[in-house]
């Protein structure tokens, strides 16, 4: 999007349309910015959301949990969760036997993991 089509819709000029983002920006409002890239296009199109819990939830046990899978390739979203289970973790590979090569690397080499559930997406309503 160009700095024009902003100013458009909120009925400014760009000058001030543009100043505001960038005061938004750098106030830590604005964050970032990033691309929607096609899961098909790129070879992940099979997602799968994964329900998981560990036996402890003592700081080493959920760091290493953590830093494990948040340097995995393969997941493009990991949130800790009040309640059950401990966390959700979503997923992006080829294929079912990606997958199965991605829990078995990955996952299942973790230590204390007491429970992991797969859903399998059959439709994507509403992306993130």
């Amino acid at each position: 999007m160009t700095s024009v089509e902003p100013a458009q819709r909120v009925g400014l000029t760009t000058g001030p349309c543009l100043r505001r983002v960038q005061r938004l920006e750098a106030d830590g409002v604005i964050r970032g910015y990033r691309a929607v890239v096609d899961p098909t296009a790129v070879g992940r199109s099979f997602e799968v959301l994964i329900d998981l819990s560990l036996e402890a939830q003592d700081a080493e046990t959920v760091e290493r949990f953590e830093q494990i899978l948040a340097q995995a390739g393969e997941v493009i979203e990991l949130r800790r969760l009040f309640g059950s289970p401990d966390y959700f973790v979503r997923v992006a590979v080829t294929d079912l036997a990606a997958y199965e090569t991605f829990l078995s690397r990955h996952v299942m080499t973790i230590p204390r993991i007491k429970n992991v559930t797969s859903h399998f997406t059959m439709k994507t309503v509403k992306p993130a």
